[in-house]
């Protein structure tokens, strides 16, 4: 004997799922699956020297430069400065071997990097599925990303990508590439390298514009660890490290093309090398255009600037710094981890904001529910934010 039971539509046919039920349950899946920072890595060249030991080493007895030095709010740089000569002078260095020391110190200074945040993560090099790495200060091919792997013995299976000479904003340019693809892979590890040898991009003459770069920029590299949360149970680092960091909620962009040539790399004929040229208004351009940008990136997340806890500014310099801070409200508290990394390392171009953001969590401040912003300015002249959440 059989056992009756009612036999309806729904039972052969799958009822569907209203539209609106979807699209609310696509957006909570969205909303879980926003990756977070898991962990960051820092590492710097050996020497450093002081901004009257540099003015020294070089001879430099100019006033006017000599007062660019001393008046950066710069106190300590990490530099890989050329030979001597016979006579005890520092050599020019050419273009070719400008470019062998930033293959050197960039593949060097972006393992110890990458290294560093693995180590803070609590993973091995055979968890790292993604890897990005940016850099401006010297042109590679095969891109840095592929040395690295080859010199750390990565597993050559390793997704990977190179940004290249995008400049100081390149590395939320990255992040955003970055985050994208540990949100499209959850529960795997992506990692973006930034790892700038400034030593190597450099021209020594009288001129003024090469004394403001010559006396601003230092060596450094950063990394940053990203894992999406799975759906269900994982293991391993995605588990363990997944809730720990904030979410990366979004990010917003603004190129200012009035000012396309404020920030550039020129080809110097009477050098033979590539010279870097800053606008001495870029300042207070960058400062005119950082509400746009903020403003834009708070307004799509329902928030203002009063409900962010933590300002993470790229250290460009003292006058951008003081710039964006007046223009966005800011106390001199809520840079002071921008500040204190250009006076310790200079402008370390595109890792900047996380030496920054490393200092923060060193703190031990932050509290579950704050939200971050994330803001690098470059060539383009370009501001890049990002959000985040703890």
């Amino acid at each position: 004997m059989g056992v009756d039971f009612p036999v309806t539509v729904d039972t052969l046919v799958q009822r569907p799922v209203p539209i609106g039920l979807r699209t609310l349950e696509a957006a909570r899946r969205a909303k879980s699956a926003e990756p977070r920072i898991a962990g960051v890595g820092t590492a710097v060249t050996p020497d450093s020297y002081t901004q009257r030991e540099l003015l020294e080493i070089f001879g430099i007895s100019d006033p006017r430069i000599r007062s660019v030095f001393l008046n950066s709010a710069i106190e300590r740089r990490h530099l890989t400065l050329p030979p001597t000569d016979e006579q005890g002078d520092r050599v020019q260095e050419i273009q070719g071997e400008l470019l062998a020391k930033h293959k050197r110190l960039a593949v060097d200074m972006g393992s110890r990097a990458l290294l560093n945040c693995l180590e803070n993560i609590g993973a091995g090099l055979d968890q790292l599925d993604y890897l990005c790495c940016v850099t401006t200060t010297g042109f590679l091919t095969p891109g840095l990303s592929a040395l690295i792997i080859k010199q750390l013995g990565i597993d050559p299976g390793c997704h990977r990508v190179d940004v290249v000479g995008m400049g100081c904003n390149a590395g939320l340019n990255a992040l955003n590439g970055t985050a994208a693809w540990a949100k499209a892979n959850p529960g795997r590890l992506a990692v973006m390298v930034c790892a700038e040898a400034c030593s190597a991009a450099y021209v020594f003459d009288s001129t003024m514009r090469t004394a403001v770069v010559n006396s601003l920029f230092g060596d450094g590299a950063a990394a940053i660890g990203l894992i999406a949360p799975q759906d269900g149970p994982v293991s391993g680092v995605a588990q363990r490290q997944t809730p720990d960091g904030p979410k990366v909620l979004g990010f917003a962009s603004h190129l200012i093309t009035d000012a396309i040539d404020a920030m550039r790399y020129d080809w110097d004929d009477a050098q033979a090398k590539f010279s870097f040229y800053l606008d001495p208004e870029i300042p207070y351009v960058v400062g005119a255009n950082a509400e746009r940008v903020v403003d834009r990136l708070l307004g799509g997340a329902g928030l203002r600037r009063s409900d962010i806890g933590h300002w993470l500014v790229h250290s460009g310099g003292k006058k951008v710094i003081d710039a964006v801070r007046v223009n966005l409200g800011l106390t001199r508290h809520e840079v002071r981890h921008t500040v204190e990394v250009l006076r310790d390392y200079g402008n370390l171009s595109s890792g900047s904001f996380l030496f920054s953001y490393d200092r923060l969590l060193k703190e031990r401040v932050v509290r579950t529910g704050d939200y971050g912003v994330l803001m690098t300015m470059g060539p383009g002249s370009t501001i890049e934010t990002a959000l985040i959440q703890w």
